[in-house]
């Protein structure tokens, strides 16, 4: 049930949408593919089980992956899909004792992580006393994605994602317009603004931030939707109002920026980022286990 209460976080829905490696066959270390260039072990295809995977589905190098160097295992986050998926679509039978299915789960494994994704996101914008205005239009949409999550596998698998993708989608960026709209009003934002990094780039939409100083940048309400901020210097940024989704910030320095009010920041962002204790987050989510302030 969400809250009517769009300023408290509804933890227990949330809490669903966490992952829990306990209930979970180790779907992520087996039905993904990933390659050693982006910070996993090994290159590997999808459905090959990674060479760290143990018996018992725990990863082996768990408590070493900083150390280590695997920053794409540090960053990875399936939204609670990997339980979801082990214990309901599949009903605790794990692909090891059942190879026929194991590719059927591995399949419905990528596309509950997509509709766990969405759901975070819904849940949040419910949050955002901006978007009450459409705030029965977000519930609605909450309620038709939670149920896709609880077909059955066929059913599942034969699933238009990238058309339900884009109908939600439709409704976060008015989420966004509406809360970015109400942050550019507390303060001027020009348009297009421009920081320096060697050259001018242009802050928005997708731009191309690698590397960029952003400290004197003014980011409130700004829309950084796919981003690229690969190594951006955002240390003491306030990003208030600002649209994170789908925002690349592996080795973004956070160090002491206020990302508290900002917006779709999810936790596996985070993790790919550099933070301290003076980082501002929102409610939902934890400095990552890698910073030491979990």
């Amino acid at each position: 049930m969400v809250s009517n209460q769009p300023n408290s976080l509804c933890d227990s829905s949330r809490n669903n949408l966490r992952a829990d490696c306990e209930k979970c066959f180790g779907l992520c270390c087996v039905a993904l593919f990933f390659s050693a260039s982006e910070g996993f072990p090994i290159d590997k295809e999808a459905g090959e089980p990674c060479l760290n995977l143990q018996p018992d589905f725990r990863c082996g190098v768990h408590n070493s992956l900083s150390k280590r160097g695997l920053k794409g295992c540090i960053a990875f986050d399936c939204f609670g899909a990997g339980q979801k998926v082990s214990q309901v679509s599949f009903a605790g039978q794990d692909w090891r004792n059942s190879s026929d299915s194991a590719d059927a789960m591995f399949k419905v494994f990528i596309i509950m992580m997509q509709l766990h994704e969405l759901l975070w996101y819904l849940e949040e914008a419910l949050t955002l006393k901006p978007a009450g205005p459409i705030y029965a239009e977000l519930r609605s949409m909450l309620d038709e994605t939670e149920g896709l999550t609880y077909l059955g596998v066929s059913s599942l698998m034969e699933l238009d994602i990238a058309k339900h993708r884009a109908s939600v989608n439709t409704l976060l960026l008015k989420t966004s317009e509406l809360v970015r709209s109400e942050a550019r009003s507390r303060n001027t934002i020009l348009p297009e603004q421009k920081a320096r990094s060697g050259r001018q780039k242009t802050i928005g939409r997708g731009a191309d931030l690698i590397g960029a100083d952003l400290r004197r940048i003014d980011l409130r309400g700004v829309n950084l939707r796919g981003a690229y901020l690969i190594a951006a210097d955002l240390r003491g940024s306030d990003l208030s109002g600002s649209d994170l989704i789908g925002a690349d910030f592996r080795d973004a320095d956070l160090r002491g920026a206020d990302l508290s009010k900002s917006i779709f920041l999810t936790q596996a962002q985070l993790n790919a980022a550099k933070v301290d204790a003076f980082t501002k987050l929102p409610p939902s989510l934890i400095h990552p286990l890698h910073s030491g302030l979990s």
